[in-house]
């Protein structure tokens, strides 16, 4: 099991940091949707290469950080029924979610999704539309995207089964972490403190 756990965390500091930096794919799909907007009322210019790129850039801020989602206990759940079982109930139900429900959509979607990039890539597919984009970097994400979700769907579940055996923490309790405004708030009051003390 030291193993597994071991797998876990490397699992779980992947997804971070991925889902730390995809937040700038929103970012700029943000600005080239301004950009495009304001280009085409001013100059009465569009580009198709523009609004594909915004789909690009929100399918891999979608299919990226499903897997940070996860990990961070943010996708939809059936609260109504699931908070009123006991937590061992509600981690074997987690259990039974990620054995038997995440992991073979997510193994389905790499079946079928894995084919579907490589024929994109090696036919170099393009948009149809006049001035389109080529289409395999955005298939490519089909399968990256699963591969992580299903990469952490493991790691809960290695952790929800730990859990039980009493090897570690719930893993469902988010630790949360101070905001930089609080780190700071925190150091001026332990400063006027050690200040109030040596006067």
């Amino acid at each position: 099991m030291n193993a597994l756990l071991k797998f876990s965390r490397a699992v779980d500091w992947l997804n971070t940091q991925i889902g730390k930096h995809v937040i700038w794919l929103i970012l700029a799909s943000t600005v080239i949707s301004a950009v495009n907007a304001i280009v085409r009322k001013a100059f009465n210019v569009g580009s198709n290469a523009f609004l594909e790129v915004q789909w690009y850039l929100f399918a891999g801020s979608f299919l990226l950080a499903a897997a940070y989602t996860l990990l961070n206990g943010e996708h939809v759940k059936i609260d109504v029924v699931y908070s009123h079982f006991s937590k061992r109930t509600q981690t074997k139900v987690d259990i039974f979610g990620f054995a038997c429900f995440l992991t073979p959509v997510c193994v389905a979607m790499l079946w079928y999704g894995v084919p579907f990039f490589l024929k994109g890539y090696q036919s170099g597919e393009i948009s149809t539309n006049a001035g389109g984009l080529i289409r395999w970097p955005v298939y490519a994400l089909i399968p990256i995207g699963f591969s992580l979700l299903l990469l952490q769907g493991w790691s809960e579940l290695i952790k929800r089964v730990a859990f039980l055996q009493g090897l570690i923490e719930d893993p469902t309790i988010k630790k949360v972490e101070k905001s930089a405004e609080e780190e700071l708030a925190e150091a001026i009051r332990l400063l006027a403190e050690s200040k109030n003390k040596t006067a």
